[in-house]
C-alpha cells in the first residue's frame, strides 16, 4: 500500500543522549523514528486550535533527518 503525505520537512538535531533513546526505542519497537516523532507530535496537547489558522510558515526549506542513521535489522 502506497501512501501520499502532504509533507512540510523539518530538520531535528539531537544530542547524542537523545539518539540514543530515540535509536534504542526504535529498535525495540520495530518502529520507524518518523513514526515515533509523529506520534509524539500528535499527542502535544494544544489549548488553543485557531493557532494553527494564524501560525506562520517556517523559514527554509528542511529535510526531517536523524545524523546518525537507525538501521533496523
Amino acid at each position: 500500500m502506497n501512501k501520499k503525505w502532504a509533507v512540510k520537512r523539518i530538520t531535528l538535531n539531537l544530542g547524542l543522549i537523545e539518539s540514543k533513546k530515540l535509536e534504542r526505542y526504535c529498535a525495540i519497537t520495530g518502529r520507524p523514528a518518523t513514526d515515533v516523532i509523529r506520534e509524539l507530535i500528535r499527542s502535544l496537547p494544544i489549548t488553543h486550535p485557531e493557532a494553527f489558522e494564524h501560525s506562520s510558515p517556517m523559514k527554509g526549506n528542511s529535510i526531517a533527518h536523524i545524523h546518525k542513521p537507525v538501521t533496523m535489522g
